[in-house]
């Protein structure tokens, strides 16, 4: 990227502010544009009002972007990434999930003998930056002594029910939104494999159960995720057990904390000052890492294809 990277700004809903506050932090960013056709105006940024446009097509016969950003409902993604792509040199950086079903990633698959699909397209898999995610991580790489990853649980509830229909505009379903970011948290600790339960749509879809199997030093394992919108506030939590040797790490999504312990014994933990909310968390270190000179696998296009077909796996 550039020293100062030019930014266009795609769909401007509710995670577009917390994009947009992250991207206002850094002074090696300019936002050009922004496209919304729900909207007759950018926000502000930075004090400024950016030129706004009705579509992607229009802005970018304006504007030479470095990086367009899509934060548009999931459905539209790939539509609204197939235009940056063949209408720019940008990278395009797509809100998770990069794709909603096979059919629309196969969409850019085919692009991939005209355009550097692999090198320019990036997803934002941002539950995979949280501090104790990154912690936890760190934890498993260097202590090879607790062995592999035997058992995986994680939930993921979000209070989306008060949302009524407006939770599935939005988000189309509980495994849709949350389970996107269980398996690009997992990717952190483990390489997934396959599916070995049918995701089951519970609730009218808004809750989810399913199982993984994945490998951890050489080992196999088994992941179980619940997500679900019947809650009146946000919890998120994961529990990994390292059978051989007894150890047990919770980690706490919504606290942003972490501890591992083996029977009586404390072993290791991870705090949270409370000063910085919780997805500005998630988004600052992303976007460390897409602008630099290598950023990290986890949101690259190779990844965002294997997450999202085992996420629409059958």
């Amino acid at each position: 990227m550039s020293d100062l990277v030019r930014v266009g700004f795609v769909g401007l809903g509710v995670i577009a502010e917390t994009h947009l506050g992250v991207l206002s932090e850094r002074t090696d960013v300019a936002l050009e544009f922004t496209v919304d056709p729900r909207l007759t105006q950018s926000p502000s940024f930075r004090g400024a009002e950016p030129s706004h446009y009705d579509s992607v097509t229009e802005a970018l016969k304006a504007h030479q972007p470095d990086l367009v950003v899509i934060a548009t409902p999931t459905d539209t993604h790939v539509d609204v990434a197939l235009q940056a792509l063949t209408l720019s040199s940008a990278r395009v950086l797509v809100e998770k999930p990069l794709a909603h079903d096979l059919a629309a990633l196969a969409r850019l698959h085919a692009l991939e003998d005209t355009v550097d699909v692999r090198g320019r397209v990036f997803t934002a898999h941002h539950f995979a930056f949280s501090p104790e995610v990154d912690w936890a991580a760190q934890q498993i790489a260097e202590r090879p002594e607790w062995g592999p990853v035997t058992r995986i649980t994680s939930a993921f509830y979000d209070p989306y029910v008060l949302r009524g229909e407006q939770a599935f505009a939005s988000y189309n379903s509980s495994w849709t939104d949350s389970g996107i970011n269980q398996l690009s948290m997992l990717s952190r600790f483990v390489d997934l494999t396959q599916l070995t339960s049918a995701s089951r749509q519970l609730d009218q879809s808004a809750s989810s159960w399913c199982t993984y199997e994945y490998r951890s030093r050489g080992a196999m394992g088994t992941a179980r995720l619940r997500s679900s919108w019947l809650t009146g506030s946000s919890s998120k939590e994961s529990h990994l057990a390292f059978g051989e040797s007894g150890v047990e790490m919770w980690i706490d999504h919504t606290a942003m904390t972490g501890f591992a312990a083996r029977e009586n014994d404390l072993l290791v933990t991870h705090g949270n000052d409370g000063l910085t909310p919780r997805k500005v968390a998630h988004y600052r270190p992303l976007y460390d890492s897409l602008l630099s000179s290598e950023p990290d696998p986890v949101m690259s296009f190779a990844t965002a294809a294997t997450i999202t077909e085992l996420h629409n796996a059958r």
